[in-house]
Parts: structure tokens; sequence; C-alpha cells
């Protein structure tokens, strides 16, 4: 039985690797370590096939350690300490150099089965290589994070993915012999989704489907192929992006039916819980915010929540918050606000702090005028006082400007009660 494309192609080397410049080009940050053999625990994060497992293989044939292999799926904590065993015996036995771990989808390892690499990681036991399509931030407990250098890994470029056709169509011993022209390739690059893998699969399909010699690739070609309902719900393809898209948009929309369908598509495509509820903090507060406080309380309960308990039973606490935030009162004042702030900064640079807004905790600092003349606000009738808080050259400024709506109203009022003329809108 032939080996898929994807693999016949799959490259031993850095001269024959494609893609991630930044990480093995001529100048990336590991092409000198792996050169020099000098590995340390690393953790490769980016979407599948960007060929994360073909560059731990390279890096342990290029510096000559013995290398050991698990996925997160399939194993657990007896597999772990038994490799840590196993590497213990053939350390300086067949080389002096300290065997590579390399874990597949390392972010499905529970936090006692990530506990047990740390001995062995720490003590040079073993160098850990893990590959992983979530955030290590979220997903690889803090004390192994510490002890690996994190590298992000790219989708493929257009140009990659060119690259990895042509290379099939002249290198593999099956597919070269067949007469193969790339005459539209749009339809096939989309489907891939910048993912390697995915496209020489496809693109194998192509080849094996046609009765003839001569395989002319177009679009019709490619859609007609290509069942639908392969590509229904990519988590990391253009699907993924469109559909996390229209979710978002429904609820800042204020359209239930709309946010709860593309929910449902979410969870149906094998979404990650957490990726759904992390979305839903990031819009409580950007397309929600001070309209309705509460709402970015119950994405964050929400998250906590189904974090907790997992799928199936977590559709029903996300399908809840949805809901809420779709029927909540909207407002991005405190987004937009941010975003005016920042663009001020980088206009305006490093402004002073004015002398009365400074702190003084030496005398030195008080005898050249930090903190002279500050108004303490609780000293005051309604614990205000009317005082300049931005740097001199911004004086006047205007960054928050409220929403319409009953909260935001409310602070409206009390902003032109206290400011008079300084906040007017």
């Amino acid at each position: 039985m032939n080996k898929p494309l994807a693999e016949r192609l799959r490259p031993n080397s850095l001269e024959d690797y494609i893609s991630q410049e930044h990480l093995v080009g001529d100048k990336g940050s590991l092409s000198n370590q792996i050169k020099q053999g000098v590995i340390p625990s690393l953790i490769f994060w980016g979407p599948p096939g960007t060929g994360k497992t073909t560059l731990a293989n390279i890096i342990a044939k290029t510096s000559e350690r013995p290398f050991y292999t698990l996925s997160a799926i399939n194993s657990g904590v007896k597999d772990i300490r038994e490799v840590i065993e196993s590497a213990k015996k053939n350390t300086g036995l067949f080389t002096t150099k300290n065997p590579i771990l390399f874990i597949d989808e390392i972010h499905r390892f529970s936090k006692s089965q990530q506990d047990s690499l740390l001995g062995a990681v720490e003590k040079g036991i073993i160098t850990l290589i893990g590959a992983t399509t979530e955030n290590p931030s979220f997903e690889v407990i803090p004390a192994l994070l510490s002890r690996c250098q994190v590298y992000i890994l790219n989708h493929f470029s257009k140009e990659d993915l060119i690259t990895l056709l042509e290379k099939a169509i002249q290198q593999d011993d099956i597919i070269s012999k067949k007469k193969i022209i790339l005459k539209e390739t749009e339809a096939l690059l989309r489907i891939s989704g910048g993912d390697g893998r995915k496209l020489l699969n496809t693109f194998e399909l192509l080849v094996n489907n046609s009765n003839t010699d001569e395989v002319i690739i177009t679009n019709k070609l490619v859609l007609n192929t290509v069942q639908k309902n392969t590509v229904l719900y990519d988590k990391t393809g253009e699907q993924h992006y469109d559909i996390i898209s229209a979710f978002i948009k429904s609820i800042r929309g204020s359209d239930p039916n709309g946010a709860v369908y593309w929910l449902a598509r979410m969870i149906e495509g094998g979404e990650d819980v957490k990726f759904i509820a992390r979305r839903l903090i990031i819009l409580a507060s950007e397309d929600i915010g001070n309209a309705n406080p509460t709402a970015l309380i119950m994405a964050n309960n929400c998250f906590q929540a189904v974090t907790t308990i997992g799928f199936p039973e977590a559709r029903i606490i996300l399908s809840q918050c949805v809901i809420y935030l779709a029927t909540s009162a909207k407002s991005n004042a405190s987004y937009m606000a941010i975003g005016k702030a920042q663009q001020l900064v980088k206009q305006t640079g490093d402004l002073s702090v004015p002398l009365h807004l400074r702190n003084a905790p030496t005398k030195l600092m008080k005898d050249l005028g930090y903190g002279d003349n500050y108004q303490y606000a609780h000293n005051y009738e309604n614990n205000f006082v009317a005082e300049e808080f931005l740097p001199n050259e911004l004086s006047g400024t205007t960054l928050f400007e409220p929403s319409n709506n009953a909260r935001e109203n409310a602070q409206r009022d009390f902003l032109k009660l206290r400011w008079k003329n300084k906040y007017r809108y």
C-alpha cells in the first residue's frame, strides 16, 4: 500500500524544508541552533499541516540524537515514564547527547501528564519538543512552558503551496508519471487553507481520480471532485474564520437566531470550547462594554463553566451566554476610547507626567516639586475636584464618548455635571 503523497514528500533536511523562513531560513532563529546541535526544549505552535512534526524529525536527524515520539491523543503518564526510562538507559550507551521526545498535540495532555515531564526536562534527561495547534499560554502548564522556547509556525503562503505542488509534480515517483497542468489553482489553494498536508492530500485525490495520463487542474475539477462536506467546517482553514466572523457579527447585530446557528456550526465542527468562550469574553467588552457591565461577568463565568464541564453539556452554557450577549444593549465606547488613546500615544510620544500627578517617595523628589498642588478628590464635595489629568500638551482632549444607551447616558450626565464644559458631548 502506497504512503500518502504528503508522507512521500516529507523533507529530511533543512534544505528541502519549505516555508517558515523566520525560523529555519538563513537568518532564522532556529537555524544556527539546529546546525550546531544545541537544542533547548521547544514548543512548536501553529496550524495543522505547517511542518511541526517534520521540523522535529529534521532537528533529531541533524543533531544525531535518539528520537522518541508520543501522541497526546493515545498516550498517558505510563507511556511518558517508559520513554524517560528508556532515554536514561540509552544516554551514554549509544550517544552522549540527550534524546529528543516529540509529543504531538501536547495541549491534549492533562496537568498530571504534563507534570510527569518536568523532572526529565529540567535534568536534561530528554529534550522536549511539543507540537500544538492551540495557544500554549492557555494549554501548557506554566512550569513546563517556562522550561521551553515557543516558536510560532505560520500557514503556508500561496508561494509555498505552489512550490509544494511543483515539487510533487517533478519529484514524486507516482505523480511524476502523469502529465499534470496547473491551469487554475485558486480553488485548490482555498480549500487547503494554508495547510500543506491538506493541499497534497487533495491534489493526490484529483490525480488518482483521473483515468487519463494528462490531468488539467481547474477550479471546476477541484470543486466537482472534493466533497462539499469535507470543507463544511475546517478549524484552521478559511471556513473557521468566516464562521467565527459570522458568529461575532450576529451577536454584535443583536440577532440570537443567527448567533446560536453559527454557534451550532462550530460545535458540530468540533471547535475547541475554550476558543468559543474566549471570543465571548472579548465581545462582551468590545461590543457591549459599559452599556451592560454584567455581560463581561457572564462571559467570564461562561468560560470558567465550560472549561470545567466540557462538551457536550457545555453547549447549553454557551447557548445561554450567547443569547444573553445577543439580546444585551450594545456599546463600543470603551473599545473606541482605548484605540484613540493608543493612536494619540503613537503620535505624541512619551509626554511628561505633570508634576502635580507625580509620585514623591523621597525628599529630593518633594524638593523638586513632585506632587505639588495635587488636589485629593476625597477632600472635596462629591469626592470631586476639577483638575487636569492629561499631559499639558493634551489638555482638553476627549477620548471617551459615551454611546446612546441607559447606562452610558447616565455616565454622560455624571461627567457633564462634574466637569461642566470639559465633557460637553
